[in-house]
């Protein structure tokens, strides 16, 4: 899943999945740069909102439901030039039509890079409609 998303071209990669959190790392290099060589705030909110996300498909029935971002806030702490970010994703509330998840950054000494907040529609798969009598 994803293999063509932004997730993917960030090199963020899903490393631990616990009873209450979610974790991945993503690469700080030339593809999560801004010009002036350190991580890309808008990269640390894609790297935020893709944990947040996958962490809500793991706790809805993704047969009946999506999971949507509806609104994410970060603040950028620390800058980073290289190495790796690792983000932890926690639930704050899983309800029924809303989560929200609080989603730390930290480079590779542990140090705070971003804290973000983000919140999650919980909204229902729509029946795509078809076409009766039509061909393929």
């Amino acid at each position: 899943m994803g293999s063509k998303s932004l997730s993917h071209h960030l090199g963020i990669i899903i490393t631990e999945v616990g009873a209450d959190f979610l974790r991945a790392t993503m690469p700080v290099n030339a593809h999560t740069h801004q010009p002036f060589g350190l991580l890309h705030g808008g990269a640390s909110v894609a790297l935020a909102e893709t944990l947040g996300s996958i962490g809500s498909m793991l706790c809805i029935d993704t047969e009946k439901f999506m999971a949507v971002g509806q609104e994410i806030n970060a603040n950028h702490i620390r800058g980073v030039a290289s190495g790796v970010v690792t983000g932890t994703a926690r639930p704050w509330h899983l309800g029924r039509s809303s989560h929200v998840w609080h989603i730390e950054l930290r480079d590779e000494s542990d140090k705070l890079v971003c804290v973000s907040r983000l919140t999650i529609a919980v909204v229902e798969r729509r029946v795509k409609k078809t076409t009766q009598g039509a061909s393929s």
